[in-house]
């Protein structure tokens, strides 16, 4: 969505990152599941697809502004649940995982200040 409603060529970047990322996380632990007999659930869940429902409202800058407050917040908060997995979790599969995951994770965290910090010096 970044890629196509962002005015900002740092925020489209950013959001080509995070479906790079995030989807290659996403399919180590889709694996990991598959190993468990667990199965992820496939769309994203009501919280988020009422964030998607707003995004798709907004273009240009004010979708760059919103975006980029949005990642950072939800950054924050994935940094401190797989420091949490990584730190004291009960499987070692999904234990590993955290830990091997986090680090990108901080960086996307320290692109998304960085990132949302320039938005917000940008003129409307």
């Amino acid at each position: 969505m970044a890629e196509q409603r962002a005015a900002n060529d740092k925020v489209r970047q950013f959001g080509s990152r995070m479906v790079q990322d995030h989807s290659k996380a996403n399919e180590e632990l889709r694996q990991i599941a598959a190993g468990k007999g667990l199965q992820l659930p496939s769309a994203p869940g009501a919280q988020s697809q009422e964030m998607m429902a707003k995004m798709q409202k907004l273009s240009g800058a004010e979708f760059d502004r919103a975006y980029m407050d949005h990642m950072v917040k939800d950054h924050k908060k994935d940094v401190a649940e797989f420091q949490k997995q990584a730190g004291s979790g009960k499987d070692p599969q999904l234990k590993a995982f955290a830990a091997k995951t986090l680090p990108t994770l901080q960086d996307h965290l320290k692109l998304a200040e960085a990132t949302n910090s320039e938005v917000k010096k940008a003129k409307p």
